[in-house]
C-alpha cells in the first residue's frame, strides 16, 4: 500500500547493502508484502531469496513510538527465537550505522509460503482463528519486567505505561496541529480505571497479529510470525484485539478456550478484563486516528480506512468504558 513513510531504495543501494552484509550480489529486487510503514524487498542473491527491510529515512516524520522501531524489531525477533514461543525468520545482518543510507535496515531469510486469508473485516476461518489464539498465548507466556515499548521509556505498571503511550499519541497529533477529543476521553478513562490497569502483569504483547504477519510455509512447517515491530511489554489482554476481530471481547469464547489451553495461566472474561481489553482497543483506535496524518493524504485509501476504522473501534471501546463502575 502507498505510504509517505516508505524509503525508496534503488538497485545500486541494495547491492551496496548486500555487499556490506557479506552476501552475494543481488540478481533481482522486487517489492514484498503488504506493509504500510517500512520498505520491504524480496532480493534474489546467490540463487537464494532474502527479505530486505528498510525503515523510514531520518528526516521522515513518524510517531514517537515508531522512532527506533526497527532496532526493537530485531530485539523481538531475537527474544522470540530464544524463547521458542513461535517460529520466526532468521535475521542475517542488521545495520543501524546509517553509513550507506539515512535509515536503519536488516536482511533476513525469506520464508516461502502463503498468508492465511481473511475477509474485509479481518475475520478468518476457524482453523486460522485457533492458530492465532495459540500463537498469542505462546507469545504472552513470555514474562517481562518494565511495561512499555523497548524503544521508549519503561514503567513500573501498565497504568503508567498505557497512559504515557496515549499521551505520546496526543502529542504526535498536536505536532500536526490536530487534536483528538476521543484520545483525551480515553486518557480520562485510563485514570478512572487506574487501579484495574495497575493489576495487569507484564507480558510480551504482539498487538499486530493479522494475516499479513503470518506465513504458512510451503513445506508444511509450523506457521512463521513476521513483523513483530509493534510488540511491547504490557497487558496480555491487549492481544485479544487481534482475535475474532468482529466480536466483542465477551463473545470471544472460542479463542479464549484455545488460548487458555496454551497459556501458563488462564484469562477469564470478567468486568475487569473487559475494561482492560477496551482500553487496549481504544488505544489501537487512537493509533489509527493519529497515524493517518503521518502516512497518508485524504486522497489515499489508508486515510479513509483509518477514519472509519478508528471511529468504529472508539465507539465499541467506549460502550464498555462509559459504563458505571
Amino acid at each position: 500500500m502507498k505510504s509517505r513513510t516508505k524509503f525508496r531504495a534503488d538497485f545500486a543501494l541494495v547491492s551496496e547493502m548486500f555487499a556490506k552484509a557479506g552476501l552475494p550480489a543481488p540478481e533481482s529486487v522486487s517489492p514484498l508484502g503488504a506493509g504500510e510503514f517500512n520498505t520491504v524487498l524480496s532480493v534474489v542473491a546467490g540463487g537464494k531469496k532474502f527479505a530486505l527491510k528498510i525503515a523510514p529515512s531520518d528526516d521522515t516524520p513518524v510517531l514517537r513510538y515508531e522512532k527506533g522501531m526497527m532496532k526493537a524489531e530485531v530485539y523481538w525477533y531475537d527474544l522470540i527465537r530464544q524463547s521458542g514461543a513461535v517460529a520466526v525468520p532468521e535475521v542475517i545482518f542488521s545495520d543501524f550505522s546509517h553509513s550507506l543510507a539515512p535509515a536503519d535496515w536488516f536482511v533476513m531469510t525469506q520464508i516461502e509460503g502463503v498468508h492465511p486469508t481473511a475477509d474485509a473485516f479481518g475475520n478468518t476461518d476457524p482453523a486460522t482463528a485457533e492458530m492465532f489464539a495459540r500463537t498469542l498465548a505462546r507469545i504472552n507466556n513470555v514474562h517481562g519486567e518494565g511495561f512499555g515499548y523497548v524503544q521508549g521509556k519503561r514503567h513500573d505498571d501498565w497504568y503508567h505505561a498505557i497512559r504515557a503511550m496515549v499521551c505520546d499519541l496526543l502529542d504526535d497529533a498536536a505536532d500536526k496541529k490536530r487534536r483528538s477529543r476521543r484520545g483525551e476521553k480515553l486518557l480520562g478513562h485510563i485514570d478512572r480505571y487506574a487501579d484495574i490497569l495497575s493489576r495487569a502483569d507484564c507480558r510480551m504483547v504482539n498487538f499486530d497479529l493479522w494475516v499479513a504477519n503470518v506465513i504458512l510455509p510451503s513445506d508444511g512447517a509450523a506457521p512463521v510470525l513476521i513483523d513483530p515491530e509493534r510488540t511491547f511489554w504490557g497487558d496480555r489482554v491487549a492481544d485479544f484485539v487481534c482475535m475474532e476481530t468482529s466480536k466483542d471481547f465477551r463473545s470471544k469464547t472460542t479463542s479464549l478456550a484455545v488460548y487458555n489451553a496454551e497459556s501458563d495461566s488462564p484469562v477469564e472474561i470478567t468486568d475487569e478484563t473487559a475494561i482492560r481489553n477496551a482500553v487496549a482497543y481504544a488505544y489501537l483506535a487512537l493509533i489509527q486516528e493519529v497515524e493517518k496524518y503521518y502516512r497518508y493524504t485524504p486522497l489515499m485509501f489508508g486515510w479513509w480506512r483509518n477514519v472509519f476504522g478508528s471511529a468504529f473501534m472508539f465507539s465499541t471501546a467506549f460502550k464498555v468504558l462509559d459504563a458505571k463502575r
